[in-house]
């Protein structure tokens, strides 16, 4: 959640951020919505300390009188906090669905506004036409989309021996990898609260985008391990010589998709399941930029490793998403598509999943708790490098040579 206070005393600019973002949001209404609550609630504590008042004038002797106004202050009293319910209800709904405040170097604009700040390596010339993901698996197997169809509906994989094979080699990469640049190991749950998707910012925005299990279970498939790592500090305070914290996870990752994204989007691209390496940090505000530009290189150097050619791109204010102040795609080139495709996205999300959450640090043993701020990044989704690695790999008969680091780790786990 945004911080209201600086929407109080900056409306005009703290509305233009937010319209930047989300122009349909309704702004003026929390701005009401604020004003009415805090009146509101004003006026009860004012009735509350005039019915303390009364009391203690009762203590002396109760009076008709007296009686008569301590029923009337009572009813009053009731009133007024059913009424302060509901606009707090009402703002609270409102300001859940408020997204974060941009980072002030973030463009306006949507996805054609994407900013390229860097590349990575060259397309590879190939003297023949490159084939898509899909027509490469005819000649190599590595999975099975029928399959998977007929065991729990489409857009979902079975990958094969060779497929799965490539799968784990990349997550034992990545981790490794990550390990290297201080984030540690944890394995979350894949079920998780809605108070958890709450805290991440996934409700309730995006409510109908995710998997939820019976009304009485009260759980969520994890959309991204990010909604779980955002939990673990919930309701603590850290100090700060325990920040930065750092969390790599391989998670499942489930996701509706809801809506049809045409031909171009067929295999693997996009599924309602699939496998990624998530990073997430906490650390102090005046450290999170920084900690971003660290993430989007930890996940860089793995596609360098792998000797994929990629892009790095700032994306705009409406592309950015809900819960960011500043998100870094990192987009692979997939020669059979003949387009860039987002396998990582690095963002800061600043102080707004902390405010849900409640996550905050001390300064010092003395200092008042402050807020942290908290970010995550795919490092990365495995089933777009796989067709990342299919595509660019493939030769002339279809057939696939892995780059050597991979085929290297490969070898050694088989």
């Amino acid at each position: 959640m945004i911080d209201l206070s600086l929407l109080r005393e900056h409306t005009a600019q703290i509305k233009e951020l937010i319209l930047r973002k989300e122009p349909s949001f309704n702004v003026d209404g929390l701005v009401k919505l604020d004003h009415d609550a805090r009146a509101v609630r004003a006026e009860v504590e004012a009735i509350r300390q005039e019915k303390n008042s009364l009391a203690a004038q009762g203590a002396k002797g109760l009076t008709p009188e007296l009686r008569e106004k301590a029923q009337s202050l009572g009813k009053d009293l009731k009133e007024k906090e059913d009424h302060l319910k509901t606009v707090e209800d009402e703002l609270k709904a409102l300001w859940l669905s408020c997204p974060n405040l941009l980072n002030a170097d973030v463009q306006a604009g949507n996805k054609e506004a994407n900013k390229p700040v860097r590349f990575y390596g060259e397309k590879r010339t190939m003297s023949f036409q490159p084939k898509h993901h899909l027509d490469l698996n005819q000649k190599n197997n590595w999975f099975d989309l029928e399959t998977a169809t007929a065991l729990s509906g489409a857009q979902f994989v079975l990958y094969l021996e060779q497929g799965a094979k490539v799968i784990y080699a990349l997550t034992r990469m990545m981790l490794c990898n990550n390990a290297k640049h201080g984030f540690k190991p944890v394995i979350p749950p894949a079920l998780i609260s809605e108070k958890a998707m709450y805290n991440a910012g996934n409700l309730p925005k995006f409510a109908g985008d995710f998997y939820r299990l019976p009304e009485d279970d009260n759980l969520c498939l994890i959309p991204t391990a990010e909604v779980s790592l955002t939990s673990i500090h919930a309701n603590q305070i850290l100090h700060a010589d325990q920040l930065p914290v750092r969390y790599a996870a391989w998670t499942s990752c489930f996701r509706r998709e809801a809506g049809g994204y045409g031909a171009v989007e067929r295999g693997l691209i996009r599924i309602h399941q699939f496998e990624k390496v998530e990073i997430f940090a906490i650390t102090e505000p005046e450290e999170s930029f920084n900690e971003l530009e660290r993430m989007v290189t930890c996940a860089e150097s793995l596609l360098q490793e792998l000797g994929l050619h990629y892009r790095v791109s700032l994306l705009a204010a409406q592309d950015c998403s809900f819960s960011s102040a500043k998100t870094f795609d990192i987009e692979v080139w997939l020669p059979g598509q003949g387009s860039f495709y987002e396998v990582s996205s690095a963002s800061n999300c600043t102080d707004f999943q902390a405010r849900r959450a409640a996550i905050r640090y001390r300064k010092t043993v003395d200092s008042k708790p402050a807020l942290a701020h908290t970010l995550n990044a795919s490092s990365l989704a495995l089933p777009r490098l796989m067709v990342a690695l299919m595509e660019t790999y493939q030769q002339e008969d279809g057939s696939i040579v892995l780059p050597s680091a991979l085929q290297k780790e490969m070898d050694a786990l088989w």
